[in-house]
């Protein structure tokens, strides 16, 4: 199971890496702010775009097959930046990432589904919710370090290191992933994806997958933006306590998938979350209270909002009928949870533009935190 989430956590690490490093890559390879804004978003593009496709072909080909492709995928693309002489070379080196990415993304639950008990499931799929945050947080805690030793190259090679311990792991593990056997004709593939999603539960989770990402990537780039321009921290500060705000949403996983196991619904958790998480943004946003009691409202909107992609994530083992639909639903997951980080700051960003003040974020945030409730509600109708 460790090994499962290992991989998460190595291909995400690749997700936030280039946000730190950017003023390094735009001076060696003389980007513009737009090719750098495509170099930083190639992988979420990617999850927008093909996740389901993704998923569909994990289902397809099998879980550690997908698994092990994602990985040496993210392997190649990550090698590939040495390699690269301008900024095409870097891009298709970050396309390639973002296709290892999203293929271990939608094969790795099915692993953790088939190495754990079956009591123990909502819990192993709530480990996993957390790789995101996880790999996110690792790599912006380390990369101010590794940067004095050769600056990005140092931060790429950290990240293929990881990538190529979860390969290991994934490796010496591969006699407990006990999947069945995947899908023999086109026609079965595509009759099993559409079982899975002809349910109405899924895409109302994935829904409010959407509504979550949209508020916590908002916080995302809200925090170092207002640590270093409106109060002046330094550049070391503003890494620890983004990175903070960013990793206290992996215990919110974890708590959520034991809530889940527990016997909490998942439809009361979304709905309960999405309250927290909306009176958290006003408060952050509004700028009626002092500076610690909003640095303690992001980590109450990060920690808390952790129950939801764990409720959301965990729930492909419950709805799929047979295992060869979880990479299916993962993909339709992350899909629409990328979904909401794709737009959301674009959205965020003209607003504050237009106005010059941050609280209108809080249109976006609390519209978002509203549909959460509504789609909470309506979840609850399904016993999942």
């Amino acid at each position: 199971m460790l090994a499962a989430v290992l991989c998460g956590v190595a291909v995400a690490m690749n997700v936030g890496k280039v946000s730190i490093v950017m003023p390094q890559l735009r001076a060696e390879f003389g980007m513009s702010m737009v090719t750098a804004g495509w170099v930083s978003s190639m992988i979420n593009m990617l999850a927008v775009t093909t996740a389901l496709l993704f998923g569909l072909a994990g289902d397809r080909v099998g879980a550690l097959r997908m698994c092990f492709f994602g990985l040496g995928v993210s392997a190649a693309g990550t090698l590939g930046a040495f390699f690269a002489s301008g900024e095409t070379g870097l891009l298709i080196s970050r396309f390639a990432e973002g296709a290892g990415m999203v293929s271990v993304a939608v094969s790795a639950p099915a692993l953790l589904t088939a190495a754990s008990d079956p009591k123990d499931r909502r819990f192993a799929l709530s480990m996993w919710s957390a790789y995101m945050p996880g790999g996110v947080g690792l790599v912006m805690l380390a990369a101010p370090l590794m940067m004095h030793l050769d600056g990005w190259r140092a931060v790429w090679m950290l990240t293929l290191a990881v990538i190529a311990l979860a390969a290991l792991a994934i490796y010496r593990s591969r006699h407990a992933y006990h999947v069945p056997a995947p899908a023999n004709a086109e026609t079965g593939m595509l009759a099993t994806a559409k079982e899975a999603l002809a349910q109405p539960a899924p895409w109302l989770l994935a829904f409010a997958m959407g509504c979550w990402t949209v508020q916590h990537f908002a916080l995302i780039i809200w925090l170092p933006t207002f640590l270093r321009e409106q109060r002046g921290f330094g550049a070391l500060a503003v890494s620890l306590l983004s990175c903070f705000m960013v990793l206290v949403n992996v215990p919110g996983n974890l708590l959520g998938g034991k809530l889940l196991q527990r016997g909490y619904r998942r439809g009361n958790l979304i709905l309960a979350a999405s309250i927290v998480t909306g009176l958290s943004g006003a408060g952050i946003f509004l700028d009626v209270f002092p500076d610690i009691v909003r640095y303690a409202l992001c980590l109450t909107l990060s920690f808390v909002g952790g129950l939801m992609p764990a409720s959301v994530l965990s729930a492909s083992a419950t709805l799929s009928r047979t295992p060869k639909q979880i990479a299916t639903l993962q993909g339709l997951f992350m899909q629409c949870g990328n979904l909401g980080s794709f737009i959301g700051p674009p959205i965020i960003a003209m607003l504050v533009a237009s106005s010059g003040l941050w609280r209108d974020a809080l249109f976006v945030t609390g519209t978002a935190a509203l549909l959460g409730v509504a789609a909470g509600l309506a979840i609850r109708r399904y016993r999942v």
